[in-house]
């Protein structure tokens, strides 16, 4: 059976002054976890280690993100994350770096039937 995916999450971060990409990065995946308790595996009678988790991150510079810090994030999981363009870049009108906004989508996906 394909996996299916049971789980959308949203979330945004931001890195005001340092101009770190992947600080916002992963501040977005935690915004979309923040509020959460996935207890997917426990319904599906699986190991949490079977979790399908896919974040993707969208920056202005997505290859300044380090993608092992944000997979770090995630406890369990088959985790797969990657950057793509998006988020975005706000400069400060006395100049220097910009302020940096990430946005990621999380979602968790799960094969089998859930238990009874």
């Amino acid at each position: 059976m394909a996996p299916r995916r049971l789980i959308l999450e949203f979330g945004m971060g931001t890195s005001i002054r340092r101009q770190d990409y992947t600080a916002a990065a992963v501040r977005a995946v935690r915004d979309a976890l923040w509020h959460n308790s996935i207890a997917l595996a426990e319904y599906y009678g699986t190991d949490r280690a079977e979790m399908r988790i896919e974040a993707e991150i969208g920056v202005a510079d997505p290859d300044a993100v380090d993608i092992g810090a944000v997979a770090a994030v995630f406890p369990y999981g088959e985790v797969t994350v990657r950057a793509v363009p998006g988020g975005l870049d706000v400069p400060h009108p006395e100049g220097g770096a910009p302020s940096v906004t990430a946005n990621a989508i999380v979602s968790v996906s799960m094969n089998g039937e859930a238990s009874a």
